[in-house]
């Protein structure tokens, strides 16, 4: 899945539940999308391979299997903005680099490669990756129309689930579906729409369908109606069109959703975890891997914030606080004290700016966010993840579960030492409830579109935030 929305990264964007649309033309062209990261990767390691002249082809071609696993079914970029797509392949390519130093440097295979070839591909392969993507960008018309696109499509029903639908073909046009009009029963002067695109009633669907040669028609009516859905499939079965039926349950604000099956019976998930199945595993690997190299690197931080919070204050070095974590479960969170006070009952006040309670020393280390270093440890408790949803006080979930919808949501996941409203500004103080709205948008905005690209890109925008953020305090 592409990080957050294929036409921007940063803000939260429009809920899109249309999942299905985020790829462009038929099986074929999507094959040939996945191949562009692949064989950009590895026309660039062969192509360095010939122009340095080594003959190790053993070993170029062992390399190239793991390159090609790693690397391949490839992102799908073609409704990515320039800057997007520029960062989709970096943060990609840092992933798939970093395992291959490892797996070098583990094996020894490193060594059986000219130096030269390595460091030269490291940072040719991205430029090639972008080079292949905008080049299938360029071509992508004359594949599309070699493909028999645009499809025309009809959307039969006229309501704010049409419309939505009408406004995702309309705002992708690389999708190769270009929408004629809607049918629908109701007079014009009750449709949210322009006359141009009223074409008719229901019972002119087929007719129309059949004269004026429609591909694609999406019937966009509550399942409440089902005698006239009925109705309609009958008429249109004298046509070749395709018919697809659109939900109006994809109308509710939805948290991965997908389509799943119990035994034979097909089901379709409204709210899960993004975290089931290998995701999960992927997560916790990666989780485990950072935390405990992360913790290695800092443990002569910890022991001067450790120092100085000991000698700066009475009380003790760690301060734990209950928290919700995952499905709601009340854990213990780790921080180091920066307070003068350890408050964790039914009432904790947020803190503040200028708060008495902030001791000289735990000002520094909560503006440098140096005092929630001690989580890691929670991370490898399995307690929490490194990004996710940051954690609230249990008194402060209790109140805000109660004021803003889908509060408790963002408890399908783990909490985190960082997340994506912390990077989008909503750090430190919430003191308006349009605040803490703002703040959950964001959250679960993350658990729609969560992907490892993503919470690599908020460690490193989170690297970049903690010296000079002064919403912390």
């Amino acid at each position: 899945m592409n990080i957050l929305s294929s036409s921007r990264f940063g803000g939260v964007a429009s809920n899109r539940p249309f999942l299905g649309m985020e790829r462009v033309g038929g099986a074929l062209f999507r094959l040939f999308e996945s191949l562009v990261d692949p064989v950009s990767v590895l026309a660039t390691l062969f192509g360095l391979m010939l122009w340095f002249r080594d003959d190790q082809y053993a070993h170029y071609a062992v390399l190239g299997v793991l390159v090609f696993s790693l690397t391949f079914p490839g992102k799908s970029l073609i409704q990515e903005t320039v800057r997007g797509s520029i960062r989709e392949v970096l943060i990609s390519w840092m992933g798939v680099a970093a395992l291959l130093i490892f797996f070098g440097l583990a094996t020894g295979l490193y060594k059986h490669f000219p130096e030269e070839v390595l460091f030269n591909w490291l940072w040719m392969a991205p430029a090639a990756q972008l080079a292949g993507h905008f080049l299938f960008r360029v071509t992508m018309p004359a594949v599309l129309a070699a493909n028999g696109f645009p499809k025309r499509a009809i959307v039969v029903g006229c309501n704010e689930l049409g419309r939505h639908l009408a406004t995702e073909i309309d705002g992708h046009p690389m999708q190769g579906i270009k929408l004629t009009g809607y049918f629908d029963d109701r007079d014009i002067e009750r449709l949210d729409m322009g006359h141009g695109r009223l074409i008719g009633r229901f019972s002119d669907v087929a007719d129309y369908v059949k004269a004026n040669k429609i591909d694609l028609i999406y019937l966009a009516l509550p399942m409440a109606t089902q005698p006239r859905i009925l109705s309609l499939l009958e008429s249109l079965n004298d046509t070749t069109a395709s018919v697809y039926f659109v939900p109006d349950i994809f109308v509710t604000d939805l948290i991965q959703a997908r389509m799943d099956a119990v035994g034979r019976m097909p089901v379709v998930a409204v709210c899960d975890t993004p975290f089931s199945g290998l995701n999960g595993i992927v997560k916790r690997l990666s989780d485990i891997v950072l935390s405990l190299l992360i913790l290695i690197l800092i443990s002569p931080v910890l022991l001067v914030v450790a120092s100085l919070v000991k000698l700066s204050s009475p009380g003790p070095i760690i301060f734990k606080q209950r928290r919700y974590g995952l499905d709601g479960e009340e854990i213990m969170v780790y921080k180091f004290r920066s307070m003068s006070v350890c408050e964790d009952g039914p009432n904790v006040a947020q803190a503040r700016k200028g708060d008495a309670r902030v001791t000289r020393i735990g000002g520094i280390l909560r503006r440098t966010s140096l005092d929630e270093l001690p989580q890691f440890v929670n991370v490898l408790q399995g307690r929490m993840s490194i990004v996710g949803p940051r954690p609230h006080a249990v008194a402060h979930n209790e109140m805000y579960r109660k004021l803003i919808k889908g509060y408790m949501v963002r408890h399908k996941v783990k909490p985190g030492i960082t997340g994506w409203a912390q990077v989008n500004g909503y750090r430190g103080e919430t003191e308006t409830l349009d605040k803490m709205q703002a703040r959950i948008d964001y959250d679960l905005e993350y658990l729609r579109n969560w992907s490892l690209n993503l919470d690599l890109y908020i460690i490193l925008r989170t690297v970049l935030l903690v010296f000079k953020d002064a919403s912390a305090y």
